[in-house]
């Protein structure tokens, strides 16, 4: 009995091992995406926080690059002095946009600079809208991006860093790009960054490839968990108090029973 025990156990680790391994497999024709490249985020860590140098530069690559076709709903302009941006850099952010706003005394809709307090505006009017100027695909609206990838941070820049030629064999469909990070390895959106110098950073910081997935990374990081130093910090509160909790109790109940044999 204890043998069909370890020979059944043996042959789920192996499945499993198997399975694991096909995954990333070499394979050229494979359609399985390979698991995500594995950095190190300075927001990783029982301690860690955003570079908000990093995530400033990274809003500007999505507002040159990704707001052409990626919305941001969830996030409000008036967000961006959690980064660093002043009062009057935001109201400056925000009405380069229009909403539609209303109705009027009259019953109808109007159009206004938006304001802050307004969610970043989306670049298609609704989905519809959205397929039709992208061959039918939907662009993922970004603002929980992280979060709703597996392996979040690594996932985007794996992905956004992982263009490449299709190899020999491998069958491509109309108007798909290849990418080993994307399941089924064929995705409708094109690189988003290809090149060197894509944008001019504004402070200056020379915008090679890397440095930008990096910088988009930390700030979609960023935009999908606000609350991340605050909830860390939080932690390590509840910690100290806990651990303090402990102290007294064992100091208390050595008090009581130290008369007690």
């Amino acid at each position: 009995m204890k043998k069909l025990f370890l020979i059944i156990t043996l042959s789920l680790f192996s499945n499993t091992g198997f399975a694991n391994s096909s995954n990333n497999s070499s394979d050229p024709l494979a359609t399985s995406a390979l698991h995500p490249k594995q950095m190190k985020w300075n927001f990783d860590g029982f301690f860690g926080s955003i570079d908000r140098q990093s995530a400033q530069r990274g809003y500007q690559i999505y507002k040159e690059i990704c707001s052409s076709c990626h919305s941001l709903k969830l996030v409000a302009y008036r967000n961006l002095t959690e980064l660093g941006f002043s009062e009057d850099e935001v109201k400056q952010i925000a009405s380069e946009y229009m909403v539609t706003d209303g109705p009027n005394d009259d019953g109808e809709m109007f159009e206004r600079p938006s304001i802050p307090s307004d969610k970043f505006v989306s670049p298609y009017a609704n989905e519809q809208a959205a397929r039709a100027a992208n061959g039918g695909a939907l662009p993922p609206d970004l603002s929980l991006i992280i979060k709703a990838r597996h392996d979040g941070p690594n996932y985007v820049y794996s992905l956004i860093t992982g263009y490449k030629e299709a190899p020999e064999g491998f069958q491509m469909s109309e108007g798909k790009n290849y990418n080993p990070y994307f399941e089924g390895r064929q995705i409708s959106m094109p690189a988003p960054i290809s090149d060197d110098g894509a944008v001019e950073y504004r402070d200056g910081t020379v915008a090679a490839k890397e440095q930008m997935v990096i910088d988009v990374v930390n700030f979609l990081q960023w935009a999908a968990e606000p609350e991340t130093e605050h909830r860390k910090k939080m932690g390590v509160r509840t910690m100290i108090f806990l651990l303090i909790l402990f102290a007294v109790l064992i100091a208390a109940k050595n008090a009581v029973w130290k008369k007690v044999k």
